[in-house]
């Protein structure tokens, strides 16, 4: 098989800053102390490695602040690892971080445009997908509203179904069942179904475990940054459950 993503060594490190009084911060800098008691840093992900084939079903998994998501953002290039690699193979989309890829002063539609092409696809593909992306997000009677006047669930409605129906290689998702109600819940599990079944590679977080070994083969579980285990999807889910 070919590899659709390859993380080889991969560091992050985020930077932790403390608000401290007047006073202590002119006795620790006159100590020479300032920058050590002002900042500390922490490694959100630490020599992570593995290798996702093209057409696999990945499930990144661990609790808060196991580093799933932002290795999640490094996968799709919204961030740069500190150290190591990442090797991707075809177009990537998905949905990552609310608002990316979106103009609140445009318009539903014009935003489709905005993104697709952000996304990799030509005027021409767009408007191919045009009324498929609308009438699966079902936001028909806003399309034409800027969507800084969009509720909160009707942007992540119309973010999938641009990200969904751009056909991408790779399609990374954060936290699927926090997108619409129930019924669009299921509606985009159906969508990413199809998606596996063209082919193409799927690579998901969620604290939602019961989805993840429905949807996934394979469970990657992170914990305070460092893989702990990597293997089918129901053993992952059983990994991390022994861990609660």
């Amino acid at each position: 098989m070919t590899s659709a993503i390859e993380v080889s060594s991969v560091t992050k490190r985020f930077t932790l800053r403390h608000t401290r009084s007047i006073k202590e911060l002119a006795v620790w800098t006159f100590r020479g102390r300032g920058r050590e008691l002002s900042s500390n840093t922490f490694n959100a992900l630490d020599d992570v490695s593995f290798t996702i084939e093209q057409g696999e079903a990945v499930a990144l998994i661990g609790f808060n602040g196991s580093g799933k998501s932002t290795l999640l953002k490094l996968i799709s290039g919204v961030m740069l690892p500190d150290s190591g690699s990442i090797g991707i193979r075809g177009r990537v989309a998905g949905l990552i971080e609310v608002g990316a890829g979106f103009h609140p002063d445009l318009t539903g539609r014009e935003n489709i445009y905005l993104n697709g092409a952000i996304l990799g696809m030509s005027e021409k593909e767009i408007a191919a997908k045009f009324d498929e992306i609308v009438a699966f997000s079902e936001i028909e009677r806003f399309i034409d509203t800027e969507v800084k006047f969009y509720s909160s669930g009707m942007f992540l409605r119309l973010a999938f179904s641009v990200a969904a129906y751009s056909e991408p290689d790779i399609f990374l998702i954060d936290e699927i069942l926090a997108v619409g109600d129930e019924p669009f819940q299921r509606k985009c599990l159906e969508r990413i179904g199809t998606l596996r079944e063209m082919g193409q590679t799927l690579v998901i977080v969620s604290h939602e475990l019961d989805m993840v070994a429905r949807v996934c083969d394979r469970g990657v579980v992170l914990k305070s940054g460092v893989v702990t285990m990597d293997g089918p999807v129901e053993e992952a889910v059983a990994h991390l459950r022994g861990g609660e």
